[in-house]
């Protein structure tokens, strides 16, 4: 969730670390504060809420100091108050924190017991005073930290400086991601190589259990057993380019128009147009012996999976699970030899969603991973890796990761099929086809803009909104109701369109507005039977379909929203198109925070 920077540098640092906060803002925003040594003492600028703020603090009171740490927070424990801002300090120590230290009740009483007073709610400043005590008693900064991390339970990624010792920075993860990165005279951590981008492009990532100390011309990385180690120095290849909205008013709204263009790089690196093959990266194993797909995603992800489970069981005839990774550990599924447990995942760092590839690994599982993150904690732990190529996506609301997620998935179970003998090369050659008439189907989608605009005014006075649709139209319905929760605040649910009559057509009346997904095709007379159901108790349709629909079912709706008639494979990535326009016009025409809603976070790397 927070965003962790720190720098050991010859110059002043506080405007970098403040820089490398604005790369960080989409993990968290509830506040921010940046500390550096000066003259053998603290200096703190910390402020509630969002990086302007504490850019504020900054020009009435600059921060001086070659080594400091930076932090911007998604709370957890506590209040987004000033006081449970980070860093926290207690005596000789100031740390910065994302995660949870789940024991840190016990710890925090037996500290208060011990006389340690403190100055916020946090469990993050529980960390702080068990390393001051340990310094307070005689111990140097490496010997205090490898003492108290055995004693933290839960996810961390950690940044520590002392007032003491000002030529150093310790660095620790366990659960939460922590990269180190390698300059010309100074040294650098950050939460992820987009923090670092503008300082180094040479970075090393912490593995389980490993702290670091960071000096200007050295860094030492530890393991678990505190034993020395050596992590590969790698070419983060992040851009140091600050990524800019451009001529968009919003990140979100960039990054919806940016899919045509990111879901035609997807598919480069997985459709053979040529040949009219799909092909996979490299991997080691069979994937003909698979007799079970387990699909475990958060969020948006969870629905690209759903969308996946059609698919799969469609062109390869696999039996798919589905879970919600949050619950996945903790019902005990059963997994049998031969599965292929699949997980997706923007940033590649959710916590729950990389807690279950690790049970599914101890389970004997095959793991994919579909992520945008190509050196994330679970690119890096998996099996077969299939990265998405959706680019960096600063706005909260996934979009643009989610179409190409939905691209990934398509040419996976293509080649799952043919793997399995369930697909012919002629049908093949048809997938790939109809694969590579999605981007320019996107585009046509996104035409609609100005029209799909205007019916924001329908749906923003609302408190209930319902989407439907039917097959996987389904989750597209969940995916459209869960934007339009995220940035309009709006109450929304997806439902299946035959399951209305089982109880959610008792919610229908003049004031809820029921968006359709119904293009046409197979599905199309149900669903558009079940939205006369909703008609006739005067629920206000806004349906979208393409032209031969509408013709059909389009009278009598408050509005229509038309899109190009497209093969059933690539209508879900067509139809995220006007889900994620609408959602975003009526957040507009709210004026609530698009981009960075309230509560949300855009990696969310604690359980």
């Amino acid at each position: 969730m927070c965003g962790i920077v720190g720098i050991v540098g010859r110059e002043a640092v506080a405007q970098r670390l403040f820089d490398g906060l604005k790369r960080l803002e989409y993990r968290g925003y509830d506040s921010a504060g940046i500390c550096t040594v000066q003259n053998g003492e603290f200096e703190r600028r910390r402020a509630e809420g969002k990086l302007e703020n504490l850019a504020r603090e900054l020009t009435v009171e600059p921060l001086y100091g070659d080594v400091g740490i930076a932090h911007t927070r998604w709370a957890t424990h506590g209040a987004p108050t000033v006081d449970n801002a980070h860093p926290h300090i207690a005596g000789p120590v100031a740390l910065v924190h994302n995660g949870i230290i789940e024991n840190f009740k016990p710890l925090r009483d037996e500290l208060l017991a011990d006389g340690r007073k403190f100055l916020s709610e946090t469990d993050s400043e529980v960390v702080a005073h068990l390393v001051a005590r340990e310094i307070e008693r005689g111990a140097s900064p490496t010997d205090a930290v490898a003492t108290v991390l055995p004693r933290l339970h839960g996810a961390f990624a950690i940044a520590f400086l002392f007032k003491d010792y000002p030529d150093q920075i310790i660095g620790a993860r366990m659960g939460a991601p922590l990269t180190v990165g390698y300059g010309q005279g100074e040294n650098y951590l950050g939460s992820d190589a987009l923090a670092l981008a503008p300082l180094t492009q040479k970075i090393a990532y912490l593995e389980e259990g490993d702290w670091a100390v960071v000096e200007r011309d050295r860094i030492q990385i530890y393991d678990r057993a505190n034993q020395p180690v050596t992590r590969v120095i790698v070419e983060s290849g992040a851009s140091s380019a600050r990524i800019e909205k451009g001529n968009y008013r919003h990140y979100m709204q960039k990054e919806i128009f940016e899919q045509p263009i990111v879901v035609a790089q997807t598919l480069q690196s997985y459709v053979r147009p040529f040949e009219g093959k799909v092909a996979l990266p490299d991997f080691d194993f069979d994937l003909s012996t698979v007799n079970r797909v387990t699909i475990v995603a958060c969020g948006t992800s969870f629905y690209a999976g759903m969308v996946a489970k059609y698919w799969f069981e469609q062109f390869a005839r696999v039996p798919v699970d589905i879970d919600v990774a949050s619950e996945f550990r903790y019902r005990q599924p059963v997994l049998e030899p031969g599965g292929l447990a699949l997980f997706i995942s923007q940033s590649g760092e959710t916590a729950d969603t990389l807690a279950a590839l690790r049970h599914a690994r101890e389970e004997g599982q095959v793991i994919a991973v579909v992520v945008n993150v190509p050196t994330s904690s679970m690119a890096r732990e998996a099996d077969l890796l299939l990265p998405t190529h959706a680019g960096p996506e600063i706005g909260v609301a996934s979009t643009k990761a989610f179409t190409c997620q939905l691209a990934v998935l398509a040419a996976l179970a293509a080649n799952l099929a043919r793997a399995k003998g369930r697909m012919s090369e002629e049908e093949e050659r048809e997938i790939v086809a109809h694969l590579q008439e999605a981007p320019e189907a996107m585009n046509l989608a996104l035409g609609h803009d100005d029209d799909i605009a205007q019916h924001a005014h329908l749906v923003a006075p609302a408190r209930d909104v319902l989407y439907l649709g039917r097959g996987p139209d389904y989750p597209m319905a969940l995916e459209g109701a869960l934007k339009l929760k995220e940035i309009s605040y709006i109450h929304a649910e997806g439902y299946a369109a035959g399951e209305m009559k089982h109880g959610p057509i008792a919610l229908i009346d003049d004031l809820v507005p029921v968006i359709v997904l119904a293009p046409s095709g197979p599905l199309f007379e149900k669903t558009v039977s079940n939205m006369q159901e909703v008609r006739a108790r005067g629920g206000k349709i806004i349906l979208i379909s393409d032209a031969k629909g509408l013709a059909e079912a389009g009278d009598g709706c408050v509005a229509t929203i038309e899109m190009p008639e497209v093969h059933p494979l690539i209508a879900p990535l067509v139809y995220a198109v006007p889900v994620q326009l609408l959602a975003y016009h009526v957040a507009v025409a709210k004026g609530t925070d698009v981009d960075q809603p309230r509560n949300l976070a855009k990696s969310v790397t604690v359980e």
